[in-house]
């Protein structure tokens, strides 16, 4: 265990510094939630436009408690791992570029996760209406980039958001297709 644990802050180290001055604007852009409103508007139009106000609405609630639900499993999951953010542990901060200094913990990142498990359902919520959806799968690979850019998550704390992101959103969209069907049929 020990061993993938070096090996995660050797490849966070690694990858960390490969950013640069020129770059780093950017990578704090995209970090920032806020950066992505216009994905997230679009997104809410396509829902309205596809089911119309009231399932869309419906579909639009389902996400918002995706998201709440998202964000508190993964503080439930940072705080009982506590890990220390690689711009905290004392063994690898001074190897890194760091843009940013959080002082939670690292193990499992919500960015990742978070965004991870909304695109996947809004991917599956959507894909029968329009063929070119899935483009927007490269959101959660980005953003979750930025925090290793950031020196804020390692690796695994990036590949593990992902993996149950991937996992909660398809088992959320069969929840959502079931209470969908008995309100709406």
């Amino acid at each position: 265990m020990l061993d993938i644990i070096q090996k995660d802050k050797e490849l966070l180290t690694y990858l960390n510094n490969l950013g640069s001055e020129s770059w780093d604007f950017l990578w704090l852009s995209i970090t920032n939630q806020m950066s992505w409103i216009p994905l997230f508007v679009f997104i809410i139009y396509l829902v309205f436009k596809t089911f119309g106000w009231k399932r869309g609405g419906f579909a639009l609630l389902f996400m918002i408690l995706l998201v709440a639900f998202s964000d508190q499993f993964t503080n439930l999951i940072k705080n009982s791992s506590e890990r220390l953010r690689p711009n905290n542990d004392p063994e690898i901060k001074y190897f890194l570029r760091t843009l940013i200094n959080p002082q939670s913990y690292s193990f499992m990142s919500g960015h990742a996760t978070t965004s991870t498990f909304f695109t996947v359902f809004v991917v599956l919520l959507l894909k029968d209406q329009y063929k070119y959806i899935y483009a927007i799968l490269l959101f959660p690979i980005v953003f979750s980039y930025s925090r290793m850019y950031l020196g804020v998550h390692f690796p695994i704390d990036i590949a593990v958001g992902i993996a149950v992101g991937i996992i909660f959103g398809n088992l959320y969209f069969l929840l959502f297709k079931k209470v969908e069907k008995r309100l709406f049929t």
